[in-house]
């Protein structure tokens, strides 16, 4: 396979393609004002900061002026305090201008960003003129030190390798924590989502303190997707508050490895995306915290490319192999 990667920096070389950051075309309105202005989310810089008064659901809006197709969004946390008043926010995408844009279809929620930290979230191709970041309930303030967008005009490589890199699928060899009965770690990287009967084809821990499940690679690679499928036949709440987990220490089992996303919740039977943007490592866990179980239907491991800036495309910063 090296000669796709040769093909892939080649083109790359070439065409010095860039990530293009399509919020910095938008027009950006909020809910309220205290004192940050709304387009201070998409200034480019991550020094200042959009911020709300303390008002019941506070939403900050993007108008994308026209129908976009949207893979990623990215945002960046506030460094100086109150890091956590973000916890919870959802990110909406769509068309709709009712309740200001709040009842369009969900992207992701934000289940914790660290000070001054930025955090990717995939929408898979969703569609939609406006973007809005709201946190539901009373009492909250919004505050976004930036918010960039990446959709298909603006694709980290060039036209026509998306699917090339995207079949760039990693696989490897798969334990958890404990087995009930025949459900195996190694089900959920048959390929096989759903059949019949009771978690088929489905792996499942015994009921345990933090089971965990974890993929290894068997080499050092850069993650750019995790997409997790969700049983079918019931109890889908039981995959909720479960993290991912990239990095190469198996310290406690794997699970101190840095975090990629927390689960908050995938419907029964449903696939769901999370970016992992540039993460690095040999392990892959999948751990739900408190006495619990762990079922994973398929666990889909896709590699990464480090983003290189277009003004110095150099083949020789870079050593790979697939």
């Amino acid at each position: 396979m090296h000669y796709k990667l040769i093909i892939y920096f080649c083109l790359e070389y070439f065409f010095k393609v860039c990530i293009e950051n399509i919020a910095i075309k938008g027009k950006a309105v909020q809910s309220s004002t205290f004192y940050f202005q709304a387009n201070n989310a998409i200034d480019g810089i991550d020094l200042y900061c959009t911020h709300t008064e303390t008002e019941m659901n506070p939403w900050w809006r993007l108008d994308l002026v026209d129908l976009q197709i949207i893979q990623e969004v990215t945002v960046t946390n506030r460094m100086d305090c109150c890091f956590e008043q973000i916890n919870g926010a959802e990110i909406r995408i769509g068309n709709s201008l009712e309740n200001n844009g709040n009842n369009n279809p969900k992207c992701a929620v934000v289940s914790g960003i660290p000070a001054g930290q930025s955090v990717s979230y995939s929408c898979g191709g969703m569609q939609g003129r406006y973007l809005n970041v709201v946190i539901p309930g009373d009492s909250k303030q919004l505050s976004l030190c930036e918010v960039r967008v990446y959709g298909n005009a603006s694709l980290r490589r060039p036209i026509g390798l998306e699917h090339f890199l995207d079949s760039v699928k990693l696989s490897g060899r798969a334990v958890q924590s404990s087995v009930l009965e025949y459900y195996r770690a190694d089900r959920a990287m048959d390929g096989i989502k759903h059949a019949l009967g009771p978690a088929s084809f489905c792996t499942h821990t015994n009921s345990e303190t933090n089971p965990w499940w974890r993929l290894d690679l068997l080499d050092n690679y850069y993650t750019s997707t995790v997409i997790i499928t969700n049983r079918a036949d019931c109890c889908p709440e039981r995959l909720d508050g479960a993290e991912i987990r990239i990095g190469n220490s198996l310290e406690n089992n794997g699970n101190n490895n840095p975090i990629c996303a927390m689960i908050t919740s995938i419907p029964i039977g449903a696939s769901h995306s999370y970016s992992c943007p540039d993460m690095e490592g040999r392990y892959v866990n999948i751990i739900v915290p408190g006495d619990r179980y762990l079922t994973l239907c398929e666990v889909e491991v896709y590699r990464g490319f480090p983003d290189k800036p277009c003004a110095n495309p150099l083949l020789s910063n870079f050593s790979f192999k697939l």
